[in-house]
């Protein structure tokens, strides 16, 4: 069995003093994506960014420090590690990191949130339309892909509490979700949602918003996700979402691969 684990810090060192290594100990994964580390490498000097028995890979934003933020923790060496995909307006925010082992790709990815403006809104559609494409070419590669992280974005009224009254919101925008739900087609070619193949019905969240007592009324969204290529759709055997854990305002969600 693989286990992999996806998870947005909101901050790495504030979910390290919530304990959030400890319980990874306990996890046994073989990976684990985080995002939004919002910090810069040379302030995780200290010896538990790098657990004992993991290679640890971090990618820092270059455009301002203390933002967004990417890392992947891994037991096993990867043959390959890559930081970049050849625009900078994304790159630079560090944004995507990339542990290749052997035919499997292990992508951590955290793309951008809209709602805090027109300009960001913007921005996030445009990282939309040039992400597609390398998508679609990921997807006719050959290889094997696991794509972990925060994509900003429910796919449908399964995925989030309040669905009427969020449909003029960043992340439920009609545009956001058909553009989601297009990568994720129920075709033998598109990407394969982990949660809703094991979960058709389900109706868990992995984000709570910081106000009022949303966390305690489970009024959340569902946007992290593992998405993986179809030639892993068999080996998806079981997954959990861990909500009581407040590492973050995000929950870890972790995803078990039969060898």
């Amino acid at each position: 069995m693989t286990r992999i684990i996806s998870f947005n810090a909101n901050g790495i060192r504030s979910a390290a003093n919530k304990g959030f290594f400890e319980w990874l100990k306990l996890q046994e994964a073989d990976v684990t994506c985080i995002q939004e580390t919002k910090a810069q490498e040379d302030q995780l000097i200290d010896p538990m960014f790098r657990p004992d028995g993991h290679h640890s890979f971090y990618k820092d934003a270059s455009t301002k420090k203390g933002y967004s933020g990417v890392a992947i923790l891994a037991k096993r060496e990867p043959d390959e590690v890559r930081t970049s995909l050849g625009w900078a307006p994304f790159d630079d925010e560090g944004r995507y990191i990339e542990a290749r082992f052997g035919n499997l790709s292990v992508v951590s990815f955290y793309i951008p949130s809209g709602s805090s403006g027109e300009l960001r809104q913007a921005f996030k559609f445009e990282v939309m339309r040039w992400l597609k494409p390398i998508l679609d070419e990921w997807l006719s590669s050959g290889r094997d892909y696991v794509l972990c992280g925060d994509w900003n974005i429910v796919r449908s009224a399964l995925d989030i509490k309040n669905w009427k009254s969020n449909q003029k919101n960043s992340g439920c925008l009609p545009e956001e979700r058909e553009w989601l739900n297009n990568q994720c087609e129920p075709t033998a070619s598109g990407w394969i949602d982990a949660y809703r193949h094991l979960h058709p019905e389900g109706q868990e969240y992995t984000w709570w918003s910081n106000r009022g007592a949303a966390r305690a009324n489970n009024v959340g969204w569902r946007i992290d996700y593992q998405l993986v290529t179809p030639g892993l759709r068999e080996r998806l055997e079981a997954c959990s979402i861990e909500r009581e854990k407040r590492f973050s305002d995000h929950a870890p969600f972790t995803v078990d691969y039969s060898e």
